[in-house]
């Protein structure tokens, strides 16, 4: 089972079913606990190398980025695979990953 089902059960076997709108905002949420790890760390970025985060918090945006994916029926892997695949294009293109925009 991929981590995408795994998360999808685990909603269903908890009734913990939401609109996209919620999972959206509760990924928002979980990431602004991961920056505020990162600043704080970091002495708000006064020393970059000693950036910390808990991978707790990265566990729960994992989660909450999957619940999101499941609930607007998107297949994450896919989507992580089409990422990649642009992402190789614009390198090979451009010699960089950004969108240039």
């Amino acid at each position: 089972m991929d981590a995408q089902q795994r998360v999808a059960a685990f909603v269903a076997e908890h009734e913990m079913d939401a609109p996209p709108a919620f999972r959206l905002l509760d990924l928002a949420s979980e990431v602004g606990e991961l920056a505020k790890d990162a600043n704080e760390s970091s002495a708000y970025g006064a020393n970059p190398d000693e950036v910390s985060v808990n991978p707790d918090e990265i566990g729960d945006a994992l989660f909450a980025l999957l619940a999101l994916a499941s609930s607007l029926d998107v297949d994450a892997e896919a989507a992580l695979d089409e990422a990649l695949e642009k992402y190789e294009r614009r390198l090979d293109d451009r010699g960089e990953m950004s969108s240039g925009e």
